[in-house]
């Protein structure tokens, strides 16, 4: 059973959730929509870091951080914004990095939108051991 996750971003008008969690874990994919739904179709590097914002709302919605996120699938429209994409990846993500694959593809559901990301967030919280004996 999957639990729809209220990530602050409006309904998609297609038939998909932004982000649900199921089996401990959170399953959510994001492109650079802004708060309003419009895409930001300008800079790859703005594009990102939006697309990033989004996934850490999701995360955070569902009571995890980027440092619970265990893969990333990015989509890219052009093999040259790896670099780019990959600066802006290092701001919001510290060694040891996520399980991560990068995919050129012609293009993404909206003209101009040139990054897609899917992520895999773990929602289970290692268990605490006590010094007790039972």
């Amino acid at each position: 059973m999957i639990t729809p996750v209220d990530t602050g971003l409006p309904a998609p008008d297609q038939p998909f959730s932004w982000a649900v969690t199921a089996a401990g874990m959170l399953f959510t994919a994001h492109g650079p929509v802004r708060p309003d739904g419009s895409i930001d179709t300008g800079p790859v590097a703005a594009q990102a870091r939006l697309t990033l914002e989004n996934l850490r709302r999701s995360a955070e919605a569902a009571g995890a951080g980027l440092g619970d996120v265990a893969q990333v699938l990015l989509f890219l429209t052009d093999r040259a914004d790896i670099p780019l994409v990959d600066a802006v990846y290092r701001e919001y993500f510290d060694t040891p990095y996520p399980n991560r694959c990068c995919v050129v593809v012609a293009a993404l559901a909206v003209p101009g939108m040139r990054i897609e990301l899917m992520a895999h967030v773990s929602l289970v919280r290692p268990r605490e051991f006590s010094d007790r004996s039972d």
